[in-house]
């Protein structure tokens, strides 16, 4: 059966944006989900296009994987794996506890504390048809993520030479903490750029918790008790890569699909979004935001001191 050329022409089109737009100091995806939102106010239809996005989004979550490999684990060591386990279950408890207490409605607290705790935009990607998110609430949460995010770029270089920390505690701090993962290379580069790999490993050990994550999500949502098929995917992508079998030039290739795909997904997301509806609850989500960030700032700062 024949692709419908006419959706795909405006995804290529922000996938390859994407690519080019990569490693800049605003995430791709939240660039793309503006441009969807933005393009949604126009007359034109987009059912078609929705449709075929959401399916990218997944494809993307899978190939997530590849950007993943158990030996994460190991080069992490015990005191990274407790620091990170503790700062996500903090983070999501203390998020959905705080949301539930400020009103904030549920999909909307439920990916904030996914977003926060795990790998900002691509978790919040991962989960949101667990809890049968409002597009609105998805793209509220995009945006806290990288508003919230990007003020850790600043506060992490700035407490670690305020309080001294060797490069290593900067390192882990900034990847038990920070949102998304370029955030994280930014804050890790200024604290502590000799240690710029150690802040990756650990913020990978993170995003490896996709998987149990959405698990926890999909049953507190009260969501069909099997694995979605892009979970399964997502981890059997880390298994292969931990392999090693794959060449350094088939993951970089990955790596840019992944890119593209949850472009071109968050773009067709915001497709869906009404500016209308963006506003609502900005308050208490940004207070929401507040609290989540200074938890998992908190938290993994008290750990790191402590076991670092």
């Amino acid at each position: 059966m024949a692709l419908p050329l006419r959706p795909l022409l405006p995804l290529a089109v922000v996938a390859v944006a994407a690519l080019f737009l990569d490693g800049g100091p605003v995430s791709p995806l939240m660039l793309a989900l503006v441009a969807g939102v933005l393009c949604a106010q126009l007359p034109w239809s987009t059912a078609s296009i929705e449709v075929l996005g959401k399916t990218t989004l997944r494809l993307g979550v899978v190939l997530l994987g590849l950007r993943l490999s158990a030996d994460v684990v190991a080069q992490v060591g015990l005191a990274g794996i407790v620091i990170v386990v503790a700062t996500i279950a903090a983070t999501y408890i203390a998020t959905q506890l705080v949301g539930r207490w400020l009103g904030v409605e549920e999909d909307l607290r439920t990916l904030v504390a996914v977003g926060f705790s795990i790998c900002g935009a691509a978790a919040i990607a991962g989960v949101q048809d667990l809890v049968r998110a409002r597009r609105e609430a998805v793209a509220q949460a995009v945006a806290m993520v990288t508003i919230f995010g990007s003020a850790m770029i600043l506060i992490v270089p700035a407490v670690t030479r305020l309080l001294e920390l060797s490069d290593r505690q900067a390192a882990v701090w900034a990847g038990a903490s920070v949102h998304e993962v370029a955030q994280v290379v930014a804050a890790a580069s200024a604290a502590a750029p000799l240690a710029v790999g150690i802040a990756v490993s650990v913020k990978l050990l993170r995003v490896v918790a996709l998987a149990p994550m959405s698990l926890v999500v999909s049953r507190a949502a009260g969501g069909p008790r099997g694995v979605p098929w892009f979970v399964v995917g997502f981890v059997i992508a880390v298994l292969i890569r931990t392999t090693g079998l794959l060449p350094a030039g088939v993951l970089d290739l990955a790596d840019h699909a992944t890119t593209a795909l949850l472009a071109a997904g968050m773009f067709a997301l915001g497709l869906g979004v009404r500016l209308s509806m963006l506003a609502r609850g900005t308050g208490r989500l940004a207070v929401l935001s507040a609290v989540s960030t200074g938890v998992a700032a908190g938290v993994s700062f008290l750990l790191v001191a402590w076991l670092v």
